[in-house]
């Protein structure tokens, strides 16, 4: 089986000298399409650098990072891979709906058919109310969960999530995780979500952990 994504002697350090911070130290892993991995580890750990660098978002200070089955770098937004962030990254001047729309559009669907995309990504998430509101008129939860609907409407091939629901009550999570996992078994898409919560990761076949910057990957 070809790997959506492939690491070899992966490592990123931030900073030179005696400021340098090893971020993550000498890493290899696949993700392999339908893969179903939760990557644990306390805040500070490499969890968030690691899904950087598999995202292409970040060079590795060592080693490669390559995409076997979506293709090269330039290649992996908008479309096959798709990243949910810890932080806010809706566009403020883009209502709701219209940033659920973006990546379709961007990959060249017609406005009319990324928009009924972006309206039943809202639905699933029980977000259709704020589809015409600003970023600045919803909460950081509520933008949280726009942003979870935004990469399902852009129906990746890798969906890679950083503590998609560290500004969530646990319903509210639990239920952003039941639709994670629902979209990406419809899509036969990977994913791979970055989390402290230990009751989220027991639901994912694979566990990875980081500790330190050292990712074991023989948990399952």
């Amino acid at each position: 089986m070809t790997a959506l994504v492939s690491c070899r002697e992966v490592s990123r350090t931030y900073g030179r000298g005696d400021a340098a911070t090893v971020a993550l130290r000498p890493t290899v892993c696949d993700v392999e399409p339908g893969a179903r991995i939760a990557v644990t580890g306390p805040s500070g750990s490499g969890k968030s650098t690691l899904l950087h660098l598999m995202a292409g978002l970040e060079d590795p200070s060592g080693g490669t990072v390559s995409w076997p089955g979506i293709g090269s770098r330039s290649e992996l937004r908008p479309g096959p891979l798709a990243m949910i962030f810890q932080g806010p990254s809706l566009l403020p001047p883009l209502s709701v709906i219209e940033n659920v729309a973006l990546p379709r559009q961007l990959a060249g669907a017609p406005s009319d058919e990324a928009l009924e995309e972006a309206r039943a990504a809202l639905a699933r998430l029980e977000l259709s109310e704020l589809a015409d509101k600003l970023p600045e008129e919803i909460s950081g939860g509520q933008a949280q969960r726009v942003a979870v609907a935004r990469v399902l409407a852009s129906r990746p091939l890798l969906i890679l999530a950083d503590e998609p629901t560290s500004q969530l009550d646990r319903g509210n999570g639990a239920h952003v995780i039941d639709v994670l996992l629902e979209a990406a078994d419809a899509a036969a898409a990977a994913l791979v979500i970055a989390t402290h919560d230990h009751t989220i990761a027991d639901r994912f076949a694979t566990r990875w952990t980081v500790a330190d910057g050292v990712v074991i990957t023989d948990r399952s």
